[in-house]
């Protein structure tokens, strides 16, 4: 890292006098990185207001639909420690380069995919490329940043771009759909893709590396283990609970865990620190955050199809649509460091998930005569509010007493729930969907479908309420507060 420059001395200002030496590369590197992230939070979200169009251009059907987003967030989730824990060894740089070569060949394959089973295979592939890059994205931009305040303005800019990229991608995903096709959702990664890893290599300067083994087992199981439980869950209306498959499938599923379980306890380099799971505190907080990611992207998923399907909107306005909840969780989220300080994490995950449960409830009320204004806007920004309410006490308990060289590996146990969270729940809820559903028609299984995510809130309600003691205002916490609001932020 470069020197700083002398400080102005006026009382009223910190800012420097002159410009550090390669604060223009410094800048540019910072804006690639950006450019990636944004892309790769994109993706979580821009083909969701195109699953109509996708299932009728190559007919996957009310449940199977599903895996065009389970597929690239359980790849991506199951594998982002492993990401993590490759870019320490080879340098954040490379393997992030690498990452993103992967995830721009999946976003290609998966614009020109035929079949149900080419574009899942090629969500997968992106998911691959996006746990490989995402975790080195803050290292790369603190790294980059030539003094404390361009590294302060890099984190502010990473939340802005990880809590705004889900509302960019409904819209723009909308709008590339509406002029053309939902395949141009995949394609427009690649012209991104290429030109970010042409300039990353003249711009962002590489990390130190770090030796050591890799857990490969870890990360194999943890993503096999959620992929045989989403496939369960998914296969559940066709099959039936007590079917050979259904019981086989959950089976495998629970045993793939117990391995991952088993075998974090004995590696020596462990993809999840075992220290970082027996604070009864930061379990709960993580398990209220799996449901609540399941039980928000089935309404992405459920609401898309309503507006689009009963309500006659467009993908654009399909995405413009989702508004509500994202206007809810900014505003909120303005409010919600101060509140942490006033009222404790636990008071508002209480407030939080209880209000989210309503909100799902309301939702369940949809028929094929209400309207947009009269069935889904109320719900929608209660809803985006009481997950603002939620997400940042809850990473500031996952982060609290967590020492400094072990908050990355919080972090990224963090994330890693919340994209396999969001799957699972969204393969259980999908299920109840399907289960219920008439053909040809929409509004059969989304009043079950909406209850059981409601249910998901309410879990996570008693979880907060029998297992977080944290009753006080916000404990310490060591993780640096520029990484407890990023990942608040992505969360978001």
């Amino acid at each position: 890292m470069s020197s700083r420059t002398t400080p102005n001395t006026s009382p009223n200002t910190s800012l420097p006098t002159e410009l550090p030496p390669n604060a223009g590369r410094a800048a540019a590197g910072i804006a690639i990185v950006l450019v990636a992230q944004l892309m790769i939070v994109l993706d979580a979200t821009v083909v969701n207001v195109a699953l109509p169009r996708i299932d009728d251009d190559l007919g996957f059907g009310p449940a199977s639909l599903s895996w065009v987003l389970n597929a690239y967030t359980l790849a991506f989730g199951g594998l982002l420690l492993l990401g993590g824990r490759l870019g320490d060894v080879f340098g954040r740089l490379k393997v992030f380069e690498a990452g993103l070569v992967v995830f721009t060949v999946g976003s290609a394959l998966g614009g020109l995919a035929q079949t149900p089973g080419q574009l899942v295979a090629a969500r997968t592939f992106q998911g691959v490329g996006a746990a490989l890059a995402a975790p080195s994205v803050l290292a790369l931009l603190t790294t980059s940043a030539p003094d404390e305040a361009a590294r302060n303005r890099a984190l502010a800019l990473f939340g802005a771009v990880s809590s705004g990229g889900a509302s960019i991608g409904l819209i723009l995903g909308g709008l590339l759909t509406d002029i053309g096709s939902w395949r141009w959702t995949l394609f427009i990664n690649v012209p991104i893709g290429l030109a970010v890893v042409l300039l990353a290599p003249r711009f962002v300067t590489e990390t130190p590396r770090r030796p050591g083994r890799f857990d490969v087992v870890g990360a194999l199981t943890a993503t096999a283990g959620a992929v045989a439980l989403v496939w369960t869950l998914i296969g559940t209306p066709e099959h039936g609970w007590t079917s050979a498959r259904t019981l086989t499938g959950f089976a495998v599923g629970i045993a793939l865990l117990a391995l991952l379980a088993r075998t974090e306890l004995r590696h020596p380099h462990p993809l999840v620190q075992p220290h970082l799971v027996r604070n009864r505190n930061r379990v709960g907080a993580l398990a209220v955050m799996a449901l609540l990611l399941g039980a928000n992207l089935s309404m992405f998923f459920l609401v898309v199809q309503y507006v689009q399907g009963v309500l006659g909107f467009g993908p654009l306005m399909a995405g413009v649509a989702f508004l509500p909840f994202s206007l809810g969780i900014f505003a909120t989220s303005r409010v919600t460091p101060a509140l942490i300080g006033r009222v404790g994490p636990r008071a508002m995950m209480l407030t939080g998930t209880g209000t989210l449960a309503l909100s799902y409830a309301w939702l369940s009320t949809i028929g094929t005569t209400d309207t947009y204004l009269a069935a889904v806007f109320g719900p929608m920004a209660l809803a985006g509010i009481s997950s603002a309410l939620t997400f940042m006490p809850v990473t500031v308990i996952v982060l609290s007493g967590v020492e400094p060289e072990h908050a990355g590996s919080a972090s990224g146990l963090l994330q890693t729930t919340q994209q396999l969270g969001g799957a699972v729940g969204v393969g259980a809820i999908v299920s109840v969907y399907a289960a219920g559903a008439v053909p040809g028609q929409l509004v059969p299984g989304m009043a079950a479908a909406f209850l059981t995510s409601a249910t998901f809130a309410a879990v996570a309600w008693v979880v907060t309420l029998v297992v977080v003691r944290t009753r006080r205002p916000a404990p310490a916490v060591q993780a640096p507060e520029e990484l407890v609001e990023a990942v608040a932020a992505e969360a978001a």
